[in-house]
């Protein structure tokens, strides 16, 4: 079976709004594609020829909450003159999900994905994603596994007063191109935690790799590990190519 094409670029840190247009503009990219080749007498020939391009995009941001579209602002636990404090700035996002923190030492991981060319099934999809970050906690002899009704990634999700969540994952989908994705606490600052309800779910903890191993990880390591479960649970190739 032929393999999926999809284009790798590791943004390093970026401000959680650069990262957020940058998205908006390759998704647009491709719905335009894809809308050019659902109504054909709308574009000129040259537009109908295109494809759809792929890509999994790693990034870090500085401090940050996001809230997903259907969450609670009365999850993040600070006034807005506290976050300006913490220099901790916050977005209402697109994308599904609650409230979750990304920070320094945190790999970012979005995805932007013509699922016509993969799955058109949400919800795998989603589990999907979560395999990829199942298989490479098990790389470093942690079992994670999930948790029933929530998305991401748990350790002892069975285990009450245990659970604990190390993997958030809250997608956009439009014309089955997708974009946002996960974040994977690897050697994350967990204090900022603290200060919201994680994905809205009360009493249950946050870890890290960081955490769990009693040590810090790797970055790059980790990252490598991550794109080559990718490439497996997707059936993909990613290409690497440098953001000019």
């Amino acid at each position: 079976m032929s393999h999926q094409k999809i284009i790798f670029r590791d943004l390093g840190l970026m401000e959680y709004k650069q990262a957020w247009d940058y998205q908006e503009k390759l998704l647009q990219e491709n719905v335009k594609i894809k809308s050019a080749q659902y109504n054909q007498t709308e574009e000129p020939a040259s537009e109908n020829d295109k494809d759809t391009t792929n890509y999994l995009l790693f990034t870090e941001h500085p401090l940050v909450y996001t809230l997903g579209k259907s969450g609670n602002k009365e999850n993040v636990l600070l006034a807005d003159e506290e976050l300006d404090a913490k220099h901790i700035q916050f977005f209402q996002t697109n994308r599904g999900g609650d409230i979750t923190f990304h920070g320094p030492g945190q790999i970012v991981g979005y995805p932007i994905l013509d699922l016509e060319k993969f799955t058109t099934d949400i919800g795998k999809y989603l589990r999907n994603i979560e395999e990829v970050i199942i298989q490479t906690l098990d790389e470093y002899g942690v079992k994670a596994d999930r948790s029933n009704g929530e998305t991401g990634v748990w350790i002892d999700p069975d285990m009450p007063g245990k659970e604990r969540k190390i993997c958030a994952i809250g997608v956009r989908c439009s014309r089955w191109i997708t974009m946002h994705g996960f974040a994977f606490n690897v050697n994350t600052d967990l204090s900022y935690f603290n200060f919201i309800i994680p994905c809205g779910i009360v009493n249950k903890q946050v870890t890290s790799l960081e955490k769990e191993l009693g040590r810090p990880v790797d970055m790059m390591e980790v990252k490598e590990k991550v794109k080559r479960n990718f490439e497996k649970i997707f059936s993909a190739e990613l290409v690497s190519e440098i953001l000019l």
